[in-house]
């Protein structure tokens, strides 16, 4: 089983850069899907403080349907115009790889591609009245720690600790 943090056309290296470093953390593979809105070189990765890159599952699709064709679990479409909150979803069959895609920062997922897949859709409840959307970067950290949560944290077990372990 494999959580997949998946992004549609991402526009923003720093957001794609944070969401690189929640991906390595929670050894979560990141499926970028073309084209970018920025250029992935080593100059942008490092301004991005990205020097960790080579820790990361990362796979890049030419297309939607280049992604669409390799899905092999459940996908998950994350909207804010979703009726089913992230709360309400299932992640815990460990057994099935789960797959989160998430629209461009300036446009989100095509329409006609949310409609096609409306059963598939989930939201991150928020006042839009406020605010047009939140951040992409801490919407991937928090739908990929819910499922984490579902899955009991698997493969996260505590690597460090404190001389006589004090703080338990």
């Amino acid at each position: 089983m494999t959580n997949h943090i998946v992004l549609f056309e991402p526009r923003i290296h720093f957001n794609t850069g944070n969401i690189a470093r929640t991906a390595a953390g929670t050894n979560s593979v990141l499926d970028l899907i073309k084209p970018f809105g920025f250029e992935i070189t080593d100059k942008h990765l490092k301004r991005a403080g990205l020097d960790y890159w080579d820790k990361v599952d990362i796979r890049y699709h030419e297309s939607l349907d280049d992604f669409m064709a390799t899905v092999d679990g459940e996908l998950f479409l994350i909207s804010k115009f979703a009726e089913r909150t992230y709360s309400d979803a299932d992640f815990s069959d460990i057994s099935r790889n789960h797959y989160f895609l998430f629209g461009r920062e300036d446009t989100g997922l095509p329409e006609e591609f949310m409609r096609e897949n409306a059963e598939k859709c989930l939201r991150i409840p928020m006042n839009d009245a406020h605010v047009r959307s939140l951040n992409l970067s801490n919407c991937a950290a928090l739908i990929i720690y819910e499922a984490l949560r579902q899955q009991h944290f698997a493969g996260l077990e505590k690597a460090h600790a404190y001389e006589n372990d004090k703080l338990k």
